[in-house]
This record gives C-alpha cells, structure tokens and sequence, in this order.
C-alpha cells in the first residue's frame, strides 16, 4: 500500500507554516550577513533557525510538561552559545565576530519562538534585528566617533612607486 500525497506530506510535530518562516527569517538576515561578507550568511542562518524549531517542536510535542521544554530551550541556548564562541577570534589584540555571534544567539532565539508558535512575532523581531544591523552600520559611518577602536574602518591609499 502506498502512501497518499496527504501521508507524505505530513510533517508530523512540524508544519510548514513554520518552516517557511523559518526560512524567510533566515534569508532576510542571511543576506544581510551575506553582503557584508560575514561568517553567518543565508544557508547558516536558515540551519540555525530551523534547527532550533525543529528541537523545540520535538521538545514541545513529545512532553506537555513545560520544565522538559524548559531544559531543551536551556539546552539550545548552551550549544548555541558554542557555536557563538567559535565565530569570534582575536585579530591584532582586537576581537573580531561578537556581532555574528550575537547574529546567531538571535537567530536561535527566533527558532525557539517558532517552535513555540510565535510565527508573527518572529517576522516582526527579525524586522527589528534588521534594523539594529542595518541603522547602527549607517550610524558608524555617519557619526565620526563611533568609528573608534574595532569600529574603525580603514581604508587603503594608493601608493605612487617611482618607476625603476
């Protein structure tokens, strides 16, 4: 016996509501991220979003006590704090990549909120996170002192070499 269509296209815990926004969230931050050549671009944040749905959905799905759904939402929140830490390095005594960090700590968040049945709200917040990227960049390049310290942008001059 096969299965129908309906079978097959049953995600059991998921939806495809949620995965959708799952991925619009993911894209409208990964290009962001992705323009600006940074380490968390498009695919890495839809996986992140969606990986974090995917166990909150489980979690919330397979135990209607929510102390379980608490300990996998503080479980998500430790490894993604991980994976975090990976992005940043130190760079001529700077620190490089707390902002991508911080990129996927929301990300995962979002997920989270997914999972929990807040697809709206995560449009909405992830609107805001565009924001925070895109006019906070405007401002350091606007605003002469807050181009200081790792903020600083450093731009090449053409050298003129007498010619031998």
């Amino acid at each position: 016996m096969q299965p129908t269509i309906e079978q097959l296209l049953d995600l059991g815990p998921f939806s495809w509501a949620a995965l959708l926004c799952c991925a619009i969230n993911g894209i409208l931050v990964g290009v962001e991220r992705q323009t600006r050549g940074k380490p968390v671009g498009i695919r890495t944040s839809i996986l992140i979003i969606s990986g974090t749905y995917f166990f909150m959905s489980m979690a919330v799905s397979l135990s209607p006590n929510t102390l379980d759904q608490a300990r996998v939402l503080g479980q998500i929140i430790t490894g993604v704090g991980f994976l975090g830490a990976g992005v940043m390095m130190t760079l001529d005594g700077k620190i490089h990549g707390v902002t991508s960090a911080a990129v996927i700590w929301v990300l995962a968040a979002l997920g989270m909120m997914i999972g929990l049945g807040y697809l709206q709200q995560s449009v909405v917040i992830t609107l805001l996170v565009l924001s925070v990227l895109l006019g906070v960049d405007r401002a350091e390049n606007r605003i002469k002192a807050l181009r200081r310290g790792v903020h600083q942008k450093f731009h090449s001059r053409k050298v003129s070499r007498p010619k031998p």
